[in-house]
């Protein structure tokens, strides 16, 4: 008799937590090994039970989606990793892809969907929502380069750029020539206008 293919779940929300272990529970090959509300938890859980496939949330307390498929990329580099989400933005697709993600799928799809994913990762297949992936390949192209973006979505709407500088080990004088030239080359006349813009087009 063949094993099932072991999983752990991590979401912070109970409720979807609780639904996507029953749906996959149903499933005859899988079995849920572990559930955990926080992206640290989830990395204790997975040390613990040692699953075939992580299903992250890409947004957790603690430890988000991709540092949690990361840390096991590290930890247990045999679990297949997918994550959960419900943006499409091109950035967080390639993040989570480098990060070691196997898999990346749409929050809401069907829980068959679901369990087919867990099962071609395990298998050693990649598989991306082609609906996250069309969203994705929609978005206009950032004009930021990677440094300016982790300027931007460090420093926000109205963070202080010493904090910013502390954050990134900059100094604050470099902080705000970036975000200076972040403003010009998203064409407005504050930080609070560039975040916003580049938060609706998926850029950060």
């Amino acid at each position: 008799m063949i094993a099932a293919i072991r999983v752990l779940l991590a979401d912070d929300d109970e409720l979807i937590r609780e639904a996507l272990a029953g749906l996959l529970d149903r499933e005859p090959d899988i079995e849920v090994v572990a559930t955990a509300r926080d992206g640290r938890q989830a990395i204790e859980q997975a040390l613990l039970c040692r699953p075939d496939v992580a299903v992250v949330d890409l947004q957790m307390p603690k430890l988000d989606g991709l540092g949690v498929i990361g840390e096991l990329q590290r930890v247990l580099p045999r679990c297949a990793g997918v994550i959960l989400t419900g943006y499409g933005h091109p950035r967080v697709l390639r993040m989570a892809l480098a990060s070691g993600a196997r898999g990346f799928l749409a929050k809401g799809a069907p829980g068959t969907a679901l369990a087919d994913v867990v099962r071609r990762v395990q298998d050693g297949q990649r598989y991306v929502d082609p609906v996250l992936a069309a969203d994705a390949l929609m978005v206009a192209q950032s004009p930021l380069t990677d440094r300016e973006t982790d300027v931007l979505a460090t420093a926000q709407h109205d963070r202080p750029v010493r904090d910013v500088a502390h954050e990134l080990f900059l100094s604050p004088g470099t902080v705000r020539n970036y975000l200076a030239i972040i403003i010009r080359k998203l064409g407005t006349d504050s930080r609070s206008s560039a975040y916003r813009i580049a938060r609706e087009n998926g850029w950060v």
